[in-house]
């Protein structure tokens, strides 16, 4: 991977490329991108752990809340899932549709979207693919299949991993960070003028300021996915499920250095120079531009929980079994303590929030979100 981003730095006409290039090809590079090889990259052996990874509960949950959706609320019987992973969640959902809502299994169809060909055969060998599921590469090929979707789309830790650029105000002045070759042939940060009119439209159009040392990310690819995606949809409900910051939060003094960082066997690398390749980079996403950007784009907001308050109000602790298991590797005591590291403080909750937008649609949600 180091070669390759020599030869990427070497061909520009100033030896330097954006932070965008730079996670661009260590993220997915087709043969040495980080997403893109075939190892393990969640879970115990990967380098990182999701909240659907926890316990199929969270899953579970989902499946009831789409089963309301599409049972009382009428809504198409198709749920997509952008960035799919390892097919767990599918897999959860699927599961206890089949088992607790049947005619609801019967009636729906579950597209999944994942550019890793790994993650993909992983799904291959938990989900009914060809069946029940239909697996895609991108939203572009889901388009050639359906046009315009009805439905539930659903994501888990996608806007993250979205590539960006990184600027920094300095003196007064905002520069934007990019990657160089020290003379050595390292990795390293430089700055360089800000001349791309697309990340000040940005900053002014959310209201976006800086103070001097201030480092922050700027989420074009978001905002074109988020295009894309509303274009795409015609009756839908949309669950976001991602970690990330308001504008007001972002002004703290904490988040002065920005937020991109690297997991590497599950450990936060501060320096995302390193492990080029080998490791996941991540970013906050900006919750105010997903929701502002999505409203003027037709996707009404409906609300923002933090994940651990949008489980309670969802009816997790309906799935709590009450009878008493001595054995704590049965099944129940390992759904009961998942549940409970979901919902408690200091649990990974604390860190994700859950986004519900809605198209082309007026959800009772007050309904939804019953449970006995």
């Amino acid at each position: 991977m180091l070669n390759i981003l020599k030869e990427v730095i070497k061909a520009t006409p100033n030896n330097q490329i954006t932070y965008e290039q730079y996670m661009n090809t260590v993220l997915y590079h087709q043969e040495k991108g980080y997403y893109m090889r075939d190892e393990e990259k969640i879970g115990k052996k990967g380098d990182f752990i999701t909240s659907s990874n926890i316990s199929t509960t969270f899953g579970k949950l989902f499946a009831t809340l789409f089963h309301k959706l599409i049972t009382h609320e009428k809504m198409a019987p198709f749920i997509c899932e952008i960035g799919g992973g390892n097919g767990r969640f599918a897999k959860a959902v699927l599961d206890e549709l089949e088992t607790t809502y049947h005619d609801t299994y019967q009636q729906v169809t579950y597209l999944i979207i994942e550019t890793s060909p790994y993650h993909q055969r992983k799904q291959q060998e938990l989900l009914p693919i060809g069946n029940k599921v239909v697996q895609y590469h991108s939203l572009e090929e889901v388009k050639r299949d359906y046009p315009v979707f009805d439905g539930i789309v659903f994501s888990n830790e996608l806007f993250d991993a979205f590539p960006v650029r990184v600027i920094e105000k300095r003196e007064n002045s905002i520069q934007e960070v990019n990657i160089t070759l020290t003379p050595e042939g390292k990795l390293t940060e430089c700055l360089a003028p800000l001349t791309d009119d697309r990340i000040l439209h940005y900053l002014n159009a959310y209201k976006i300021e800086l103070v001097n040392g201030q480092r922050f990310e700027v989420p074009l690819q978001m905002l074109l996915y988020l295009e894309k995606l509303s274009a795409f949809l015609g009756n839908a409900v949309i669950f976001t499920v991602d970690y990330g910051y308001t504008n007001a939060e972002w002004k703290e003094s904490v988040r002065r250095n920005g937020s991109l960082r690297g997991y590497y066997k599950h450990q936060l690398i501060e320096n995302p120079l390193e492990h080029p390749g080998e490791m996941d980079l991540t970013t906050h996403i900006q919750f105010d531009t997903l929701i502002s950007l999505g409203s003027k784009l037709g996707l009404e907001f409906v609300k923002k929980w933090r994940q651990d308050e949008f489980l309670l109000a969802a009816g997790i602790l309906t799935f709590l079994e009450e009878n008493y298991d001595p054995n704590p590797f049965s099944e129940t005591s390992k759904q009961n303590r998942a549940i409970r590291s979901l919902i408690t403080d200091g649990g990974m909750s604390l860190a994700f929030h859950v986004v519900v937008q809605q198209k082309n649609r007026t959800i009772d949600w007050d309904l939804i979100f019953q449970h006995k």
